[in-house]
């Protein structure tokens, strides 16, 4: 549980920066609060102390697999910046080279989003639990 208590904290002020209506802010921290001592929470925990371990791990290929995969996110979604550079010089190549990135980002399978979600604020939740712990820099 040492995990959880120590996410509560960060996740309520995330809470506090993100929901301007104090009504509810209050809302999403008491339904934060319940949460503590569900079977959900004891699931996040569990979820948590693999991601830790495998951060943690001696195999480079395994402790790296996490930031790898949030690399190759970040390069596909950078990957459309050029894009307004080509539209000043030749919208309608840029138009077609968007039609083609449309076509192509929406082929992606939408688990493969679902999972670039969760492996990054898996890493977040775990990086953060290392600061706190005092493991991680």
């Amino acid at each position: 549980m040492a995990i959880v208590d120590s996410l509560i904290g960060p996740i309520a002020s995330i809470i506090d920066k993100i929901i301007p209506d104090r009504e509810a802010r209050a809302k999403a921290k008491l339904a934060l609060l319940e949460l503590e001592g569900t079977h959900e929470l004891k699931l996040v925990e569990a979820h948590l102390s693999a991601i830790v371990a495998e951060a943690q791990a001696v195999d480079p290929w395994t402790s790296r697999a996490r930031p790898s995969f949030l690399y190759v996110m970040y390069a596909l979604i950078l990957f459309s910046v050029p894009m307004g550079v080509i539209a000043a010089f030749d919208p309608v190549t840029a138009r077609a080279i968007g039609d083609g990135m449309t076509s192509y980002l929406a082929a992606l399978p939408e688990a493969l989003y679902a999972l670039f979600g969760t492996g990054y604020l898996g890493y977040t939740a775990a990086r953060q639990w290392g600061k706190v712990k005092g493991v991680d820099a």
